[in-house]
């Protein structure tokens, strides 16, 4: 037993002169650390002798670098091989669960953001929402991993969350598991402006706001005013795509820098020409569901003045969390650097506050009784264009009743055909937009 715990020991003694810097390991008393990797081992020991119930050493060997690591921060972990895959599969823009980004907060799993057009988005789970209870059992003293990995099953399968939501009292939303694919990239046109919704930040990312940007330019032709770029309820992702898509519309200058605890770690990623948009108005939206990646384009474009940042403030991750594989044990994510908008802006736990604050709000049009106009007024004078016949009175509407009833069959078409939730954040965007190619134009002539 003594050569099992010996070999435990000499491992986790390997690992720590390798994670810790040289200058570092040649200050720190060597005598000190065999006496805590000795202690460790005595627990280790005692547990798996003496613990009311069998357990393996690898479930006790991963629990402790786990609690290790966990222990540092909200975003450092520890993946086994099924994690590690599972990962690694997300990246690449398909993966199964029920479609949300998570964090740990308070002993609960915190949802960062749902993903648009997934089992979690259709069944109501919004940004903030506490999950305290997986299929009735409580989340405390669970580790996130083993919540995430609770949480996911196979397709088909229902698993009931209890949520905490602000304001009002605990919910048990029942969810399907279904196969989660991820369009990273959506886009339509709103009329003369480009609207692309990023959802996250995979590597398909970069080349889906290329082929949307061209497609939209294809549809809309020479007339687009300008581009609403959607990062709302955008957990982040991949650090080289946030660069990509920031120096998709810049065309010089830092997009972002990280620094670790080693000054000579740092990292500098700089634009380069080019700018997808040919200069045209950008407009940002953001909220409390966007994170990191999505944090990192918001601050870049609005440091470098050349979009407006649009709704309410980000969620405030501001680390870096870097996958050391673990040879065939799997891996450990870990935060091992800040990353500084260009200005030197640091937005961790403080978030990317908007250019124009704009809660999402519903807008109900004022009715109103009939009213006075100047034409209603006795011997009010006429205007002198309509008495000299330049202007031409409106033409009368249409009666469906005299029709052949072919403008019923049009009206059944579109009350069938579903519409598009009221967005008060996206419309304000596309107004502002409106209104800077309106100036641009003027001030042009």
């Amino acid at each position: 037993m003594r050569n099992f715990v010996s070999t435990i020991t000499m491992a986790f003694v390997a690992i720590a002169f390798i994670s810790v810097a040289p200058a570092s390991a040649a200050k720190t008393d060597k005598s000190e650390i065999y006496r805590l990797l000795e202690l460790f081992g005595d627990v280790f020991e005692r547990v798996r002798s003496d613990y009311v119930e069998e357990t393996s050493e690898e479930e006790l060997v991963e629990a402790a670098i786990q609690g290790m690591l966990q222990s540092l921060d909200p975003h450092s972990s520890y993946l086994n091989k099924k994690t590690f895959k599972d990962m690694r599969v997300q990246t690449k823009g398909e993966f199964g669960g029920l479609g949300i980004e998570v964090t740990m907060e308070s002993g609960y799993v915190k949802v960062v953001s749902p993903i648009d057009d997934t089992p979690a988005f259709r069944a109501g789970i919004e940004p903030g929402d506490l999950i305290t209870h997986l299929d009735g059992k409580a989340v405390q003293g669970l580790t996130l991993s083993q919540a995430v990995e609770k949480m996911r099953g196979k397709v088909g399968t229902d698993i009931i969350l209890t949520v905490r939501r602000k304001d009002v009292q605990p919910l048990q939303i029942t969810i399907t598991r279904d196969k989660i694919r991820i369009q990273s990239v959506r886009s339509r046109a709103e009329g003369d402006i480009g609207y692309l919704r990023i959802t996250n930040f995979s590597e398909q990312t970069k080349a889906g706001v290329t082929k949307s940007i061209a497609k939209l330019r294809e549809k809309i032709g020479d007339n687009v005013r300008g581009f609403v770029i959607d990062l709302r309820n955008n957990p982040g992702g991949l650090l080289d795509q946030a660069v990509s898509v920031s120096d998709a519309f810049l065309n010089r200058g830092e997009i972002v820098s990280t620094r670790g605890r080693e000054t000579n770690n740092a990292q500098r990623f700089h634009a380069r020409p080019g700018d997808l948009a040919d200069g045209l108005p950008l407009v940002v939206l953001i909220n409390g569901g966007s994170a990191s990646a999505s944090e990192i384009v918001a601050g870049a474009l609005q440091d470098h003045k050349r979009a407006i940042i649009l709704g309410t403030r980000s969620f405030g991750k501001g680390s870096v969390q870097t996958i050391i594989p673990l040879g065939a044990s799997g891996a450990m994510k870990l935060t091992t650097q800040r990353y500084y908008t260009p200005s030197g802006r640091s937005i961790q736990a403080k978030g990317i506050d908007p250019d124009i604050v704009v809660e999402q709000s519903r807008v109900e049009p004022l009715r109103r009784g009939p009213t006075r106009k100047e034409a209603d007024l006795r011997r009010s004078l006429t205007n002198e264009e309509k008495v000299s016949g330049k202007t031409k009175e409106p033409a009368p509407e249409k009666s469906a009743d005299k029709e052949s009833g072919k403008d019923d069959e049009k009206s059944d078409a579109a009350e069938k055909k579903p519409e598009r939730p009221f967005d008060y954040q996206l419309v304000r965007a596309l107004d502002l937009i409106r209104g800077i190619s309106l100036y641009n134009k003027q001030a042009a002539k």
